[in-house]
């Protein structure tokens, strides 16, 4: 029979589900790669159209599932391609977490990616012979193994590295091509990305304890009542990374990975809070939004970071906080100024689309010129009629504190130590140990008390003493006379309550350790500066922080009676 008599002898019902497959079919794509010219800052353009999106692709999967049979007779429709579907699902989910910040939607990108690899959907790609297919698997794996760091869920990843890696190697094999050493490159950074953090927590079994660093419900100290603070939320934080030779994934730093983990709330089961967005109204919105809204700037340009920045600042609400993170190399000075303004200490890196220079201090072009490809304090200062919460890590991160508060509203800026003791291991590729306090107190209190390991049941007791010793830190700031009111309000929102408490305990921390106190350059600083004798040398927290050390058995490595010394 010709092909056309035989097309003559489908149903019609079953031509009409082939039809309806393929309009389907045609209508996601369409939508999904509109999604790529979708203006990238800004929170209202893009929602209507996403839910288009989620609402094809919802429409989309639920047809093939219940014309399975027919397509699979009819169309021919593969595994492969199912695979396809479900991992274009698993991308909308993520970006729309990139969007929203919602953690949520982790958990269902994570769920269909899951469902690809349980039900083998990729598994005959390599048995055709079309390598293009085979990078759609690839893709597949280092998209899922970014949800899954995100996720904490390190066992999964390792084994999708191995499987990754075998995968590669098949591929390189049958098709020999030129894209071997980029994919051998995803692989080493994901392998040091898991390898960055600098302490080990470890069962009786002596298997891994994976550590989750985002905000619990008795993660930040409660206000207590007689606390007077102020009732600022953070809404709005760019977090940016443009350190040279750092440990990344998919355009993530280390550090980037680690604050944007600080300033999320711990993810909850999506279906118990909220519907899906493809089955909602695509103005509808959670009843709360958990999280503050983020942009991940990875090695942006001025222009870039500084649209972004507009965009946060245009869109703020009232009564609400934009947080800046720079996790970035120093540009320092060229020559003396006889000026000090805001524009003669030099600032942090931009990228410049070109080549950087690598070491961390940049030659200029000439003295008498500012560095162009750097963010000078002076760049921030419009964005201050706003209250502004800046936190610097940089070797140039004191630039920061020539800051002038020129429009009353509350201002801090959070800044790293310029440099660390020769004496302690350089951990900067992987990740700063500024921002690793930030995250993770008690790592960074170990890994600078020269532990590499810990048993669970002692890093569980530890944990709790460094919850009390957030509850008193907190107490130190809302009952000292002389503190500049900034810090006070923006004491009111848990984020930044804990990102300051943390703060306080990093650079007390820092003050009694031995081999820091040989420069001060090796201490955290602020502006407006804090009261010393009420926060980071008070003699209630260094006991506190001697009898941490106590406990882990590491007091040798801090000063006894540090206020003696000054």
């Amino acid at each position: 029979m010709s092909s056309g008599g035989a097309e003559d002898d489908i149903p019609q019902a079953e031509r009409k589900t082939v039809t309806d497959f393929c309009y389907l079919l045609d209508k996601s794509k369409q939508l999904f790669n509109g999604l790529r010219d979708l203006p990238q800052y800004g929170q209202k353009q893009w929602q209507s159209y996403f839910g288009r999106t989620f609402d094809v692709y919802t429409k989309l999967w639920k047809f093939q599932q219940q014309h399975r049979q027919v397509l699979d007779n009819r169309y021919g429709l593969k595994r492969w391609q199912i695979g396809e579907i479900a991992s274009k699902i698993g991308q909308l989910y993520y970006h729309y977490y990139l969007r929203t910040s919602e953690t949520s939607y982790l958990n269902e990108a994570f769920s269909f990616y899951s469902a690809i690899r349980q039900r083998s959907y990729y598994s005959q790609v390599n048995k055709e012979d079309r390598p293009e297919l085979v990078v759609k698997k690839l893709r597949y794996y280092a998209r899922f193994i970014v949800v899954c760091l995100l996720l904490n869920k390190m066992d999964v990843v390792k084994d999708l590295v191995k499987e990754l890696s075998d995968e590669i190697e098949d591929y390189t094999h049958r098709f020999n091509t030129e894209d071997q050493v980029e994919w051998n490159l995803v692989l080493q950074e994901v392998a040091a990305f898991i390898e960055a953090d600098p302490v080990m927590v470890l069962n009786d079994d002596n298997t891994i304890v994976i550590t989750s660093n985002r905000l619990s419900e008795t993660g930040a100290p409660l206000l207590e009542q007689g606390m007077i603070v102020g009732q600022l939320a953070l809404a709005d934080a760019l977090i940016i990374g443009n350190c040279n030779n750092q440990v990344k994934f998919s355009e993530l730093t280390i550090d980037m990975f680690r604050m944007l983990q600080a300033l999320e709330r711990e993810p909850m089961n999506l279906a118990s809070q909220m519907n899906k967005p493809g089955m909602q109204e695509s103005t509808e919105k959670p009843a709360r939004r958990e999280n503050p809204h983020k942009y991940l700037l990875y090695k942006p340009t001025f222009s870039q970071l500084y649209t972004f920045l507009a965009a946060s600042f245009k869109e703020l609400p009232a009564n609400s906080v934009l947080l800046i993170y720079l996790s970035a190399t120093g540009v320092f000075p060229s020559g003396r100024s006889d000026s000090e303004g805001p524009y003669d200490f030099g600032g942090v890196l931009t990228n410049s689309n070109r080549d950087i220079i690598n070491g961390d201090a940049l030659h200029k072009r000439n003295q008498a010129y500012k560095e162009m490809h750097c963010l000078h304090p002076g760049d921030l200062y419009p964005f201050t009629r706003k209250p502004l919460f800046i936190i610097v890590d940089s070797s140039n991160s004191v630039a920061y504190k020539n800051f002038t508060n020129l429009f009353g509203q509350p201002l801090v800026c959070l800044l790293s130590p310029t440099a660390y003791p020769k004496a302690l291991q350089d951990q900067s590729q992987r990740g700063s140990l500024f921002t690793l306090f930030l995250n993770n107190p008690l790592m960074a209190f170990l890994f600078v008390s020269g532990l590499s390991s810990m048993r669970r049941g002692l890093w569980e007791k530890c944990q709790d003493y460094l919850r009390k010793i957030n509850r008193d830190i907190a107490q130190l700031l809302t009952h000292s006379r002389s503190i500049d009111q900034s810090f006070l309000q923006f004491f009111g929102d848990e984020f930044l309550r804990l990102l300051l408490t943390r703060f306080i305990f990093c650079s007390a921390t820092m003050r009694m350790h031995k081999i820091f106190r040989q420069e001060t350059r090796n201490y955290p600083e602020s502006y407006p500066q804090l009261p010393r004798d009420e926060t980071v040398e008070n003699p209630h927290l260094q006991k506190h922080i001697l009898e941490l050390a106590s406990i882990l058995d590491v007091r040798n490595v801090f000063l006894e009676n540090t206020l003696d010394d000054y």
